[in-house]
């Protein structure tokens, strides 16, 4: 099972991403675990997280977040700002994975 952190600056942007992501593994039968969260409450779930995805917003965190978690497993990115946008779950979803 995979688990995966959508990460923002408040955490209230990317709700409706995990929203939409969920329902996308859903419909492939995908057992994940999709969970939103601020910048600043990311070390609540470290440790609980194989794929990190960065909004748009906080996207010039990635590197300072690549450094760290990288050499962990961590896959870390930043989430296609169009698709972020678009709220494509299932796209964003299909990269995450694809990683």
């Amino acid at each position: 099972m995979k688990r995966i952190t959508l990460l923002c600056a408040g955490g209230f942007s990317t709700s409706m991403l995990v929203t939409r992501m969920e329902e996308a593994a859903q419909g492939k039968g995908l057992e994940v675990i999709i969970r939103a969260a601020s910048e600043s409450r990311f070390v609540e779930y470290e440790n609980e997280t194989d794929i990190l995805l960065l909004g748009p917003q906080v996207g010039f965190l990635a590197e300072d977040f690549k450094k760290k978690y990288t050499g962990k497993g961590m896959k870390v990115a930043v989430i296609d700002s169009l698709d972020y946008g678009m709220m494509n779950g299932e796209k964003v979803l299909k990269d995450a994975l694809d990683m």
